[in-house]
Formats: structure tokens, C-alpha cells, sequence
């Protein structure tokens, strides 16, 4: 045993007599009985006891006392300094970033910087200065540090620094590490009251007068207050006997825990949380929680007290009360802080060796929080109007799941009713040998199983909250010991139920009638039961590797690894416990909140899982794992048996997948096949469905809308189908069976295109050749897609028709005939032509699919059919493609145009009509394209002021046309122009156009020489023409006058000389100009600005 650094004699430093006996009592000197008895004594009892207990205390064994009471450990200094935990701090300096400016470390680098000076231990108090070295921003700074402590703990701190934080200063932590470190370095007095006691009255008051006179002005008021009180025969002071020594220890009431500033703690978690989740203050939240967590491992009362703290603060959130009234729900952030604040209080109220007292009094606690309005509910709602399932099954006890209201402090309300005093859970938390081999298995609730070995049959939930408890308050074996025995039952029950099932298979398919068996699953649960075990075992596993454990004060464990079986080891069965209760079927959770945190839960534990690199017994228990979910019938979210709103188990079966395929592919794909399902989605029909109970029907009509996490699932389901196709590849027939289950089990249109993809980005990698049969799949997938999007607004449609055509011209000729023939079941006709066809003609697809002219033919015949049978379903839409794509067979394009001029008439508009003219006139059709112009302009009306109409240019080209093939074609179309155009501007533009060039000029190209003439005005049809045209002008001078205003009346004079140069070109038109603006000046002359300006201009 290492003896304490030194002993010595009173008065002088406590260290050793000299160094050399020093030195020798360190290698060689057995610890003296005083020191072991005096140090008992003053880590488990207040000084004021001692005193009291016997009459006179020599000075050498008070001396030992208070040597040491002070801590002797770094690690709880480190605790109240640091966020870290301690064993991550000491002996670890010099690190950057944050951990540099913690406390702990700061305090470590201004003790080893020699910074400490003037270090004294007065009894119970220590005190010392500590110099803060300056820096380009700040001079030196000097603090006076003073420190109480009673039986090895901190109780009390100043530092004149002004620190304002939840953890000691730097300069605590130097002055408290220097007494640590240096004990033998500091001058060590009894309490002051004991070096008083031995002055007789001169030395008492010469000690007086120096103490005032070195601090005059700061004692002496309190002086002579004291020295009057005292002189007062009937004061106050007089009546007590003694008087208080701050050196003298701890008295007899007080509590005796380490010094926490309960007013910092408060207001910093007040400031965290009026933050909302900004600025890192999640994050520091987190902190404090964890720190509560530490202190509970290290049985530090402080755990419980700031604890209470931090929940009072959370209780005082103003943002509770406006959710509350407004009805929206929490952050998901802070949601999760609520819910380590309930499991926190959990562990508290399951601390094994808490006194009863003490229970009771945070019952009290619990319930007062529990009954205030705000309190947030467990599930994250605040409101369930649903009855809750438990009230309607047949089976099962009616536990506190149906209950109402139940707030994130519920669980730890009754776990309040929970104790320790089972004798066979004390047998099982204490002894590593506890078995019965001579026990027979006859109930459900065995104490032990066949092998003898112990079980423990509660609430997997609240049995698990136990190991969390034992663990959270550093009983690591106790926790192990339990942990152990549940799984044992987890895998006995799961055992059991197989058996059950098997017996009863039979029966239950042919019902067809299957009950919740978990109403509250394990992975999503608040009280996180499988990653409590997970957890406990697997720092047990690691720990074991590296060859120790250590308990919350350093010591060794070594646990008992009789309870497994021959190979398994800590590991294996905490990755055999994530496998049970991954695959336990499960009711999902009401409630957004509730099934986020499924999700959640389940990725958090995959996540750990995928960590672990797989051995042979780790394949062998995946195996054993893997059977067992798929036979166990409906205890099993892979059983065959599965209840329409159990929770999914795609992301789970994915991680088992691709963990087994390596190992037995058979496996990995029964597996995955049985995961796709979705009955949630399927429509039901109670008398026909295996996987629904009848007696839920009635109760939850429709219950879908309500899986908030919907969206999420799909994706999982999609991507486990997605790792199937890719671990298929080259395997027709297990394709085939991926293609069945896809197109069986996948209901969004989104998600199958989106395996469509990935199955065609896999079979056309570069480094091979492309995979016909996996081209064929996506295909199909795809063939899919566009059944179930033809009829519903998609705004990715075009994108998937366009990817089809893609995938079919892979596949080849022969598919993308396929898709033409079949078009009308897949396409629009639009989406046929435009798309479709058009691509299926392009050169490039021509190239890609190394066609001969045979084949090239036989493709564009189908091609032209497709054409020619939308643009009958649809002219408007596809006449033109039709044209287009029929161009190279004159039987097929004469066909197109007939199915044009039969639409014309009925069903097609202007602008459809005259896209085609220009397209034909383009073609060198310029008589059809005529034809259809006039069509076209049967269909078109343009007002008086719509001079910017968009098919002002397809007039115009029109009668260019008309005028170009000659006389007869202007003459037939300008009646049509006179009865559809009205808009002055355009009408005087088109007579303009006609006067300028000779008709028929389109002709005369083609013959020698061109004997036409300019057409008179005078004459039809320019004569009805310029009328017309007049006519328009006048009328829209009479409507614009109507409402206009001074601004437009420049422009309104630049109109009337427009209408003049046309009015000119008549005979007469001067005549009529005149009378014309006469006429304006007549009807108009209360406008006399405007006329005076017209007067000016026009006479």
C-alpha cells in the first residue's frame, strides 16, 4: 500500500519531518493506525460530532482530521470545473480549442506555471492567491481564493476574480489542485477557535488590535458593533454560548455535498432556453444533462438538487403556455431535452440505495410538475382524442397504456412505486454465481431457465429503466448481472412464442384474425429499453477486450461471463438483444413526435450495428436471428403474420440483407421479400385479409392519414427494394421475384421510377456489358410508372416519358415497338407524338440501335401509325406532329392533312390552323397552306384597339400569301379580313402591303416574264378593303374619344394623321377627311384643348 506523502509534527508544514525521512517513509513505512482511523473519520463524520463525543481531542489527532478532510481525488474537481468528465481530463493538458479554455484545464495551467502562492489550511478553510498572468489585453490580475470543505468534499468557494458560471473558477481549481498535489507544501493550522483558546487575555487582545489595525477599514464598524453587543449585558450575542468558527468544520445538521451555485444554474439554463435552440444552447442543455448524469454515476447528491433545478427552469418556459394555447407542437430539439429530463428523473427515483424519505419527497416534486396544464405529454401531443387501442383488444392487462394524459414525468411518477427487495432480483444483482439446476420449467414467469440459469420477467421496459438506474449510479457489475437475465428471458420468451405460434399456426391463418401482440414497442420506446441493454453490454464487450473494467471510482471489475453460452461473449448478445428488439412487431405510435423517434431509434441502433465488423459468431446469431423473425409468426415484424399497422421493417431488413448476403443469399432475400410489405397502404377487406383483426375495424376506421412518418417509409421501402435489384444483377430469377414484390408491394408512382433508374444505371455500367434482364425489369418498372401517372397530374411526367423511350431503345427495336403499338395504355396522345415517335425517328436513336433499312422502315411505319391514330384522338395537339413524322410516305402525310381539314372546322383554333399553314407553305404546299389560312381566319376576331394581338403576323402572312398566289386567292380572302379584323392598324398596314406589289408575284417567279399590274383602289377587292379600313378608323377615333384623357391627347393627333394618309387614298378622301374632322369638331367641342390641337393640325 502506498502510504500518504508524510506525517509531521505540529507547527510545521504537513509534510515530512525532512526528505530523507520523507523519502523513506514513502518506499518503506506502513501507514500509522492514527492516519488510516483519522482519515475514516473525516470522510463519513462532521467535525461537531467528534467534538461532541469526546471530552479533549489531542492536537496531533485533530491535526490528522483535518489533513484529511480535504478531497484527495482530482476527479470530482474536475467534475464541478469542467464539462468533460474527469477521466477524460486529468493527465490529458494541452489540447486546443475549447477544452484549453475550460476551467479545470485553465486551473491546471496556472498551478503548473507556478501561479499559487500563499497557500494556508486554517482547519477546515484553505486560502491562497493565485496570479492570472497578463496578456496583450489584459494586466496581471491577483486573485485571493478562499475554499471550504468538510469530510472530502468542496462546500463552500470565493474568488475575488467575480466568476459567474455554473463551475468553479480557474483559480479555485489551482488553489484546490496545489492542496491535491503539494499537501506536504502547505502550512497546516487547527481552526482559529483552538489557537484562541490557548491565548491568555493580554494575547487575545494584542491579536484583536492587530487584526482591526491591518484591516481598518474594513473591520472596524463590524469591530466596535461586536464590542458593543459584547458589553451589552442583554444583547443577542450574549445569550449563545461560544461563538462561530468558519474554521472549524461542518456541524451535525448540515448537508454535507460538494458546493454547486444553484443561482447560476438557474439562470443559465433560463438563458439556454429563451435562446429557443439557437446560438448552441441544444447543445449546452445536453451538457448540463450529461453533467447530471456524471454526478449520479459518482453517487453525488448534487445529481438530484440540479436536476430539480433545470426542471423548474423548463417548467417556467413561457414558450410552454403560448404552444399550449396556440396548439402547435414543440421543436423536435427541445422535445428530445424533455424527454432526457424525464428519463433522468427516472433513474433518480430508481437509485437502489435511495432512502424512502428521499423518494418521497421527489414524488411530491413529480406530481406537483405533473399537474401543471403546461406539462408537455409523453407521446408529443398535446391532445389524444383517440381511444386508446388497449382499451378494445381482448387480450392483454389494461397497463398504463391506457391511462390518460400521460406527461414525460409519468414513468418516473410510477416508477416511484418500483422497489429493490425482490429477493431473487437482489440474488440476481448481487451473486455472479446465482443457478438452480435442480428448478423445473413449468410457468411462463420461470425463475430460471431450463440450464438453471436466473431470469427476470417485468415490463421489458421498466426491467431495462433498472439496468439504466444501476448503471447511472455506478454499479456497473449490478447493471451487467441484470442486463444479462433480461436478454436470457428476451430469448427464452422469443423461444416460447415460436413454439406458441407453430402449435397454432394453423388456426391462425385460416381465421385469418391476428391481435397486437406489442402494443408498446422496445425500439422508438421513451425509455429507450434495447439501447439501455445494447449499451451496458457492449462497454462490457469493449472493455473486456482491452482486458479491464473500471467502476465509477476506478476499481476493476471483472464480470462473471458464466450466463452465456459457449463462444458468445458481451458482444454477441448485446448485437443478438438489437436484433429482437429491432424485429419485434410493434403497433406504430399516434402522434408525429412518437413516430419520428421510431425512426429515429431504429437508425441510432442500425447505426451502432453497422460498427461492428461481423465474425463467425456474429454471422451464426444473424442467421439464428433471421430464422427465428421469419417463423415466428405475429411476434415478429417479418412473421407471416402481419397486422396492417404494425411498423415497417424496411430499414431493418436492408441492414439484415446486405449483413447476410455474403453469408447465405437464400436467407438475405426470404428476408428482404417478406420486408417489402406495406398493408397499410393496401385497401382492405376485413373478411379477406390475413394481416387485419377484425375487432380493430370498427374502432379505427382510417387510421392511415395519420402516419405522419409516411413519406419516410416509402423511401425505406424503395431503398431496400433498390439494394435488392443491385445485389440481383446477373440473376434473372431472383429478378423476376424482386420485380413481383416491387410491383405487388411499392403503391408510389415517384418511387417506382425512381427503381426504374437505379435498375437501368445498374444494368448499363460502363465496365460491362449492359444486364439484358435487369434492362427488361427496368423497363417493366417503368411501363409501370406510366400506367399509373397517365391519368394523374405528375409534374415529372415529361421527364419519365422521356426516360422510357431511353430504357425501351437499351432494351431495342423490339421494345420500342412495343411501346408504339401500345401507346393509347401508356401515353397521351401529345406524349405519343411529340416525345415518343419523334425520338423513336431521330437519327441518333437510328445510330444507337444499328438498325438496316428494313428495320428502319418497319420502326417508322409503326411510327406513322402512332402519328396518324393520335392525330385523330387529338388534332389539335398532334396534327402537326403527324405531318412532321408522316413527311417521307406521301399516303400517310395525305391521310394527316385530311384528318387536318376534317378537324378544322370543329375542333381546332386559329392559332393551331395557322402554325400549320406556315408549316405547309414551309413544305411547299403554299395552295393547302392557303386553305388553311382561310380557315384559320374563319375562326379569328380582332377588336378595335387590340393592335398588339399575337396573330396580327399570321394575318398579315396570310394575305401576303393570298396576294402572292394571285388576284382570286387576295379577292376570296379579303371579305374574311374585312369580317374578322376591326383594329383600324392593321387593316390600313394590309391594304398598304397590296397596293405596293403586283398579285400573283409568287406566280410570275415561275413564269418568263411578269405581264401583271398594281390593283385599283377603286375596284374589288382593295375597294370593300380601304371602306373597311376607313370605317375602322372612324370608329375607333369615336370610342377613344370617349374616355380620354389630357396625357394621351399627342398621341390621339399622330392617330387622326395615320387615318388621313389612309383616308387619302381614295378618290374623295379629302372630301370625306374634311367632313370627317368637321364632324369630330361638332360632336366634340366640349373637349376644346383637344380640338384647338386638332384645329392646329388638320384646319
Amino acid at each position: 500500500v502506498k502510504p500518504p506523502q508524510g506525517q509531521r509534527a505540529a507547527g510545521a508544514p504537513c509534510g515530512s519531518s525532512g526528505a530523507t525521512q520523507g523519502e523513506s517513509s514513502r518506499t518503506q513505512s506502513p501507514e500509522t493506525l492514527l492516519d488510516i482511523a483519522a482519515r475514516k473519520v473525516a470522510e463519513k463524520w462532521p467535525f461537531q460530532r467528534v467534538e461532541e463525543r469526546f471530552e479533549r481531542i489531542p492536537e496531533p489527532v485533530q491535526r490528522r482530521i483535518v489533513y484529511w478532510s480535504f478531497p484527495r481525488s482530482e476527479r470530482e474537481i474536475c467534475m464541478y470545473s469542467s464539462f468533460n468528465t474527469g477521466g477524460e481530463e486529468i493527465g490529458s493538458s494541452g489540447e486546443s480549442g475549447d477544452e484549453t479554455r475550460l476551467p479545470f484545464r485553465r486551473g491546471i495551467a496556472l498551478l503548473e506555471s507556478g501561479c499559487v502562492d500563499n497557500v494556508l489550511q486554517v482547519g477546515f478553510h484553505l486560502s491562497g492567491t493565485v496570479r492570472e498572468p497578463a496578456t496583450p489585453s489584459e494586466p496581471e490580475l491577483v486573485c485571493n481564493v478562499s475554499v471550504s470543505f468538510d469530510r472530502c468534499k468542496i462546500t463552500a468557494v470565493t474568488c475575488s476574480c467575480g466568476n459567474k458560471d455554473i463551475f468553479y473558477c480557474a483559480h479555485v481549481v489551482a488553489l484546490s489542485l496545489y492542496r491535491v498535489r503539494k499537501p506536504e507544501q502547505v502550512k497546516l493550522r487547527l481552526p482559529i477557535s483552538e489557537t484562541l483558546f490557548q491565548m491568555n487575555r493580554d494575547q487575545l487582545q494584542k491579536f484583536v488590535q492587530y487584526l482591526i489595525t491591518v484591516h481598518h477599514t474594513d473591520v472596524l464598524p463590524t469591530a466596535q458593533k461586536l464590542a458593543d453587543e459584547i458589553l451589552s449585558q442583554n444583547s443577542e450575542i450574549n445569550q449563545v454560548h461560544g461563538a462561530p468558527d468558519p474554521t472549524a468544520g461542518a456541524s451535525v445538521d448540515d448537508e454535507n455535498c460538494w458546493h454547486l451555485d444553484e443561482e447560476q444554474v438557474q439562470e443559465q439554463v433560463k438563458l439556454f432556453l429563451s435562446q429557443g435552440g439557437y446560438h448552441g444552447s441544444g447543445k449546452q442543455l445536453n451538457l448540463l444533462f450529461s453533467k447530471v448524469r456524471e454526478m449520479l454515476k459518482m453517487r453525488d447528491s448534487n445529481g438530484a438538487r440540479m436536476l430539480t433545478l433545470i426542471t423548474e427552469q423548463f417548467m417556467g418556459d413561457p414558450r410552454l403556455a403560448l404552444w399550449r394555447q396556440q396548439g402547435t407542437a414543440m421543436t423536435d430539439k427541445y422535445r428530445q431535452l424533455w424527454d432526457e429530463l424525464g428519463a433522468l428523473w427516472m433513474c433518480i427515483v430508481l437509485n437502489p440505495h435511495c432512502k424512502p424519505e428521499q423518494k418521497a419527497f421527489w414524488l411530491r416534486q413529480l406530481r406537483r410538475w405533473n399537474s401543471v396544464d403546461v406539462c408537455p405529454l409523453e407521446d408529443g401531443n398535446h391532445s389524444s382524442e383517440l381511444t386508446n387501442l388497449t382499451n378494445v383488444l381482448p387480450q392483454g392487462p389494461a397497463d398504463s397504456l391506457s391511462r390518460p394524459h400521460r406527461t414525460v414525468f409519468t414513468r418516473a411518477i410510477e416508477a416511484c412505486d418500483l422497489h429493490w427487495q425482490d429477493p431473487h432480483l437482489q440474488n440476481i444483482i448481487t451473486e455472479d454465481h446465482y443457478t438452480n439446476y435442480c428448478y423445473h420449467e413449468n410457468l411462463d414467469s420461470s425463475l430460471f431457465d431450463t440450464r438453471g440459469w436466473p431470469l427476470w420477467h417485468e415490463h421489458v421496459p421498466t426491467a431495462c429503466a433498472r439496468v439504466d438506474a444501476l448503471r447511472s449510479h455506478g454499479y456497473p457489475k449490478e447493471a451487467l448481472r441484470l442486463a444479462i437475465a433480461i436478454v436470457n428471458t428476451l430469448r427464452r420468451q422469443q423461444q416460447k412464442q415460436l413454439e406458441l405460434f407453430r402449435s397454432h399456426k394453423k388456426e391462425l391463418l385460416n381465421r385469418g384474425i391476428t391481435a397486437v401482440t406489442n402494443l408498446e414497442g422496445w425500439v422508438g420506446h421513451p425509455l429507450d429499453p434495447i439501447g439501455t441493454l445494447f449499451s451496458t453490454l457492449m462497454e462490457m464487450g469493449r472493455g473486456s477486450e482491452e482486458g479491464i473494467l473500471l467502476d465509477f471510482s476506478g476499481h476493476p471489475v471483472f464480470p462473471a461471463q458464466r450466463f452465456l453460452e459457449e463462444g458468445e461473449s458481451f458482444l454477441s448478445l448485446a448485437v443478438e438483444t438489437a436484433l429482437i428488439g429491432l424485429g419485434q412487431q410493434r403497433v406504430m405510435p399516434d402522434g408525429l413526435y412518437a413516430q419520428e423517434k421510431v425512426c429515429r431509434n431504429e437508425e441510432q441502433l442500425l447505426g451502432k450495428l453497422q460498427e461492428i465488423d461481423l465474425n463467425d459468431m456474429l454471422v451464426k446469431i444473424f442467421r439464428k436471428q433471421a430464422v427465428l423473425l421469419l417463423e415466428a409468426g405475429p411476434y415478429s415484424g417479418l412473421g407471416e403474420i402481419l397486422y396492417r399497422e404494425s411498423v415497417p421493417m424496411h430499414t431493418f431488413a436492408k441492414f439484415l440483407f446486405t449483413s447476410l448476403l455474403p453469408h447465405d443469399a437464400e436467407l438475405a432475400y426470404r428476408i428482404a421479400l417478406r420486408a417489402m410489405r406495406l398493408p397499410v397502404l393496401e385497401s382492405t377487406n376485413p373478411s379477406s385479409d390475413l394481416s387485419r383483426p377484425h375487432h380493430i375495424v370498427s374502432v379505427v376506421p382510417n387510421r392511415y392519414p395519420r402516419w405522419f412518418t409516411l413519406s419516410h417509409i416509402e423511401t425505406q421501402q424503395c431503398e431496400l427494394a433498390s439494394t435488392m435489384l443491385t445485389a440481383a444483377k446477373g440473376d434473372a430469377r431472383k429478378l423476376e421475384t424482386v420485380l413481383e414484390s416491387i410491383q405487388k408491394n411499392i403503391h408510389s408512382s415517384s418511387h417506382i421510377f425512381k427503381l426504374a433508374q437505379d435498375a437501368f444505371k445498374i444494368a448499363t455500367l460502363m465496365d460491362s456489358l449492359p444486364d439484358l434482364t435487369l434492362l427488361k425489369v427496368s423497363l417493366e418498372l417503368g411501363l409501370q410508372v406510366m400506367r399509373m401517372t397517365l391519368s394523374t397530374l405528375n409534374w415529372r411526367r415529361r421527364e419519365m416519358v422521356r426516360w422510357l423511350v431511353t430504357c425501351a431503345t437499351e432494351v431495342g427495336v423490339f421494345a420500342l415497338d412495343s411501346i408504339m403499338q401500345n401507346w393509347f395504355t401508356l401515353f397521351t396522345p401529345t406524349e405519343a407524338t411529340s416525345v415518343v415517335a419523334s425520338t423513336v425517328m431521330s437519327n441518333s436513336t437510328i445510330v444507337r440501335l444499328h438498325l438496316d433499312c428494313h428495320q428502319q422502315e418497319n420502326l417508322a411505319n409503326s411510327a406513322r401509325t402512332l402519328a396518324l391514330q393520335c392525330a385523330m384522338k387529338d388534332p389539335q395537339n398532334c396534327a402537326l406532329s403527324a405531318l412532321t413524322l408522316c413527311e417521307k410516305d406521301h399516303n400517310a402525310f395525305e391521310t394527316a392533312y385530311k384528318i387536318v381539314l376534317d378537324a378544322a372546322a370543329t375542333g381546332m383554333n386559329y392559332t393551331q390552323l395557322f402554325t400549320i399553314a406556315r408549316y405547309m407553305e414551309h413544305r411547299g404546299y403554299p395552295a393547302r397552306a392557303y386553305k388553311l389560312a382561310t380557315l384559320a381566319m374563319t375562326h379569328l376576331n380582332l377588336s378595335y384597339n387590340q393592335d398588339t394581338h399575337p396573330a396580327i403576323n399570321d394575318v398579315l402572312w396570310a394575305c401576303a400569301l393570298s396576294h402572292s398566289l394571285g388576284k382570286n386567292e387576295l379577292a376570296a380572302v379579303i371579305p374574311l379580313v374585312v369580317k374578322s379584323v376591326k383594329c383600324a392598324t392593321v387593316l390600313s398596314d394590309i391594304l398598304r402591303r397590296c397596293t405596293l406589289t403586283t398579285p400573283g408575284g409568287m406566280v410570275a417567279l415561275h413564269s418568263r416574264r411578269n405581264s401583271g399590274k398594281l390593283m385599283s383602289l377603286d375596284k374589288t377587292p382593295l375597294r370593300q378593303l380601304l371602306d373597311a379600313t376607313i370605317g375602322a378608323y372612324i370608329n375607333t377615333t369615336h370610342s377613344r374619344l370617349t374616355h380620354i384623357s389630357p396625357r394621351h391627347y399627342s398621341e390621339f393627333i399622330e392617330f387622326l394623321s395615320k387615318a388621313r394618309e389612309t383616308f387619302l387614298m381614295a378618290h374623295d378622301g379629302h372630301i370625306q377627311f374634311t367632313q370627317f374632322i368637321d364632324n369630330l369638331k361638332q360632336i366634340y367641342k366640349g373637349k376644346k384643348k383637344l380640338m384647338m390641337l386638332v384645329r392646329e393640325r388638320f384646319g
